[in-house]
């Protein structure tokens, strides 16, 4: 018997599993917005999607919709989320503006960091925080340091 890699080849090391209220909803959305594309779906009774797998770059995200019955809640459910999914796209301006366009709440608008990404943050009509980022120059860790000093006084 062949023996199984413990981390297969076409999944990454970490993961995202993201709870969902509307997880077809929010396939539609990230497929959109982020240009994910959908690679598994696996349904559950009720119409309800009880696994699905989307990659975006080389990247992946996992998600369900909603199983309280089994202690899986979404952000709209639990009142919020403390976790924000960083995504790095090509123009983070024009994914800013798909997303809001597309129903999510724009949180801070796209704008330069003092670190070197171009990047806004919203939450999505299912209640997660992206921050999209663009990275537009590199910045040396002692001019870092010098512009977050600059930022505080």
């Amino acid at each position: 018997m062949a023996k199984v890699k413990p981390i297969p080849d076409e999944y990454p090391q970490v993961t995202a599993y993201l709870c969902i209220d509307g997880a077809g909803d929010a396939i539609d959305f990230y497929c959109k917005v982020l240009g994910a594309t959908e690679t598994v779906r696996m349904g559950a009774p009720d119409d309800k999607i009880g696994h699905a797998e989307l990659s975006i770059g080389d990247s992946m995200i996992m998600l369900s919709d909603e199983f309280p019955e089994m202690g899986v809640q979404s952000p709209k459910t639990l009142g919020g989320s403390p976790v924000t999914m960083n995504v790095y796209v090509e123009d983070a301006d024009a994914v800013f503006e798909r997303a809001v366009q597309a129903g999510a709440k724009a949180l801070r608008a796209v704008e330069d960091q003092f670190y070197g990404d171009r990047s806004g943050q919203f939450e999505d009509p299912f209640g997660h925080r992206w921050n999209v980022a663009t990275h537009i120059e590199d910045v040396a860790p002692d001019e870092m340091e010098r512009r977050m000093e600059g930022m505080q006084g």
